[in-house]
């Protein structure tokens, strides 16, 4: 299927676009005088004889009467039938007003002109105009041509969009299956084909679980939205790549206490600002060059033994081998997700979790489909060292009590900043809890019971208002 490439199709639409323009406003410099057809009309009019003009405006004589009378009546009869003419508008009472056309002779008591023709009128016959110009259409025709580049670019979009997911399923499918014994499993009955599920046109997720070290591994291919025109109309003002996102869910007893990530340095300051638990425990980002790592890598770290131990010579070799398709690695016990805001009124701390994180880059430009995601499979081999490095790896005595020092003091932080807070919603119980009391009470008949609960709620009122004293004891001699 032969399938148009993007900017194609946006050159093309400017290439209409300019067309259309240019033509229409070509046709308003010749179309400027809508009336111009009507000029050779008023030329043929002002051509016409002056003889016409003048016979058309001559006023007949009278005639003489016959000497006979009989044959003065009917030609009198036969003058009326020809010049009375039926108008129920009166449109052509002028032509009988006296006063109206001077020099004419009148015959007769009524006053008639004497004439047998009636005034000769020349109406000239205007041709009915039809636009049937295509320019006059430019503006529909541009949307039409909108709607059909953004259904082609839906079609296309979406079908590589799927055949990039399924390309890399099918180039890992064997790896996820000698290291998980359910792969594509979601946890639902009615899940009869386990795989790749879909769930949008730019998003697709596997789901993988049955190993030791950990609950479960969450597999996200976060693709470019090809079929969104205006997506990828932002894709070549700032241009991105599609995205692997893996989370592994570690089980609490086979991963130690420890905060470590190493990210291209853009995502690095990007993630030191928005991650929870990187801008506590580690908001400071150095350098990585004495591990032997490119220098477009930045390290956050909470221990460095954890530091040095993670990163081994097959871990770097990967890095420097594949650094173009590695966005960060984070590795955390304190996993919350991302930062809260100041504003929010938190009464305890988020639950936190033992997760690995991983971000790649899928690269496809200017390679084959199938040889990209071949050489993707190291990375996933990455994954899987990890989780067991992760698993074997302890801390000493010295790191793990700094980083039980480290979790105290952001406790005691968070509890002295949410005092205030906390000491409301305690208030704000006892409260509701006080008014079910009273509620309760006055719903029952026992008026003894009504009296004695408001008693003892008196006393304890009385008793908040009294001046606090203090005892002192004196020992006796």
């Amino acid at each position: 299927m032969w399938i148009m490439k993007p900017y194609v199709i946006i050159i093309h639409i400017f290439l209409i676009a300019t067309h259309m323009w240019v033509a229409a406003h070509l046709r308003d410099e010749v179309e400027d005088n809508e009336f111009a057809e009507f000029e050779d009309f008023e030329e043929d009019e002002e051509e016409i004889p002056l003889k016409d003009s003048q016979e058309t405006n001559q006023v007949p004589k009278a005639k003489a009467p016959p000497d006979h009378p009989e044959i003065e009546e009917e030609e009198e009869e036969e003058e009326e039938d020809e010049a009375v003419v039926e108008d129920d508008d009166g449109e052509f009472d002028h032509f009988q007003d006296e006063e109206e056309f001077e020099g004419f002779d009148t015959v007769g008591q009524g006053g008639k002109p004497d004439d047998k023709e009636a005034p000769k009128i020349t109406i000239t016959k205007v041709p009915l105009h039809f636009r049937t110009n295509w320019d006059s259409f430019y503006l529909e025709m541009l949307m039409i041509a909108g709607l059909v580049v953004y259904a082609i670019n839906f079609f296309s979009g979406k079908s590589k969009n799927s055949k990039l997911a399924n390309a890399w399923f099918n180039a890992h499918h064997g790896i996820l299956e000698e290291n998980f014994s359910l792969v594509g499993d979601d946890g639902k009955i009615e899940n009869e084909n386990p795989g790749l599920m879909k769930d949008s046109e730019s998003m697709y997720l596997l789901w993988c679980s049955g190993r030791t070290c950990c609950e479960g591994m969450l597999v996200e291919l976060k693709l470019l939205k090809r079929q969104d025109l205006v997506a990828v109309i932002g894709q070549l003002m700032r241009p991105s790549s599609d995205q692997v996102h893996i989370r592994v869910d570690m089980n609490k007893e086979d991963m130690d206490s420890f905060v470590f990530c190493i990210a291209a340095k853009k995502t690095a300051l990007r993630l030191s600002k928005e991650m929870a638990d990187l801008s506590v425990y580690c908001p400071e980002r150095r350098s990585v060059e004495k591990y032997g790592l490119p220098a477009s890598f930045n390290l956050l770290s909470e221990i460095a033994e954890a530091s040095s131990a993670l990163l081994d010579s097959k871990v770097v070799n990967v890095i420097k081998t594949h650094a173009d398709m590695i966005d960060y690695i984070h590795f955390s016990d304190q996993y919350s997700g991302p930062k809260q805001p100041d504003d929010a009124n938190l009464t305890k701390l988020p639950e936190t979790k033992k997760v690995l994180l991983f971000n790649f880059n899928m690269i496809v430009k200017g390679r084959q489909i199938d040889e990209a995601m071949e050489q993707m499979k190291p990375l996933m081999m990455l994954v899987i060292y990890c989780m067991e490095k992760v698993k074997r790896f302890r801390l000493s005595r010295e790191a793990k009590n700094k980083a039980q020092k480290n979790r105290n003091r952001v406790d005691e932080a968070f509890l002295k900043t949410t005092h205030a807070a906390r000491a409301e919603a305690a208030a704000a119980r006892r409260e509701e809890k006080k008014r079910q009391e009273k509620e309760r009470i006055l719903q029952e008949d026992d008026p003894d019971k009504q009296r004695k609960w408001e008693d003892r709620e008196m006393k304890r009122q009385m008793k908040k208002k009294a001046p606090k004293m203090k005892q002192l004891k004196v020992k006796a001699l």
